[in-house]
């Protein structure tokens, strides 16, 4: 074979080579735009699971479609798309448990009285409270509308007493939201039922209770003291006590 023959030869064979190269270049690029697409479809799909929950006000379901979307597409146009307002349905989401976290705090009940159903709200306060030395226990904050002794609001102990003064009349102080203190004349009945202080204007409490997210209200005690007892009260459900508000 002479050199004019190896000569194509050659050229054929690198000729051949080189196509096979550029097929195989074009093949990993077309692997690579279609994993690429995936990936866009995937994050599209949770991106619309995010815009669902944000547009039902679902925060929570929104926050945790959004962390996804963000941790597993990070670089997709939906990941860009959602990045800005995320922090936002993070923050919503947030407030949204924790008003789940104060609703759970509050206890309804309604029961058979004479003349109807007694409905009652209570509340037990966020710290134990130790009135006498004995220890810290929950001090209890009730709303109740009785159908014979209408309506009132009142704070409970489960040790000792309130100040001996209150069985005719003393006063609490009542802060809402870290605002101006409040004085409201309080009172004791003379009874062993229970150790319990009615605040008389019960309408102008609801107001506050169901305004305010925290109440604190300092009380005087059986020594002569005074004592704080914090109540969380911005869960308060104003429908389980039919017209209070």
């Amino acid at each position: 074979m002479n050199k004019h023959v190896w000569k194509g030869v050659l050229l054929a064979a690198c000729a051949a080579a080189m196509a096979g190269c550029g097929d195989r270049e074009a093949e990993r690029a077309a692997a690579a735009a279609a994993q690429a697409a995936v990936i866009e479809q995937q994050a599209d799909e949770l991106a619309k699971k995010y815009d669902s929950a944000a547009a039902s006000r679902d925060w929570d379901m929104a926050r945790i479609h959004g962390v996804a979307l963000l941790d597993q597409y990070p670089d997709s146009a939906a990941a860009k798309r959602i990045a800005p307002g995320l922090e936002e349905i993070k923050a919503k989401a947030e407030g949204a448990r924790e008003q789940r976290r104060m609703e759970s705090l509050w206890d309804y009940s309604q029961v058979a009285a004479d003349g109807g159903t007694q409905r009652s709200a209570a509340i037990l306060s966020k710290e134990p409270v130790d009135v006498d030395g004995s220890g810290a226990k929950p001090v209890q904050l009730v709303f109740r509308d009785h159908p014979k002794w209408k309506r009132s609001s009142y704070l409970v102990l489960q040790a000792s007493d309130f100040a001996k003064a209150c069985y005719s009349r003393c006063s609490v102080s009542v802060v809402a939201d870290g605002a101006a203190a409040r004085k409201m004349s309080a009172n004791r009945p003379d009874t062993d039922e229970a150790t319990a202080m009615f605040v008389d204007d019960n309408k102008a409490l609801w107001r506050l209770a169901r305004k305010t997210k925290v109440l604190e209200i300092e009380f005087p005690v059986k020594d002569g003291s005074v004592r704080k007892a914090v109540f969380e009260t911005g869960g308060l459900d104003g429908s389980q006590m039919p017209g209070w508000d």
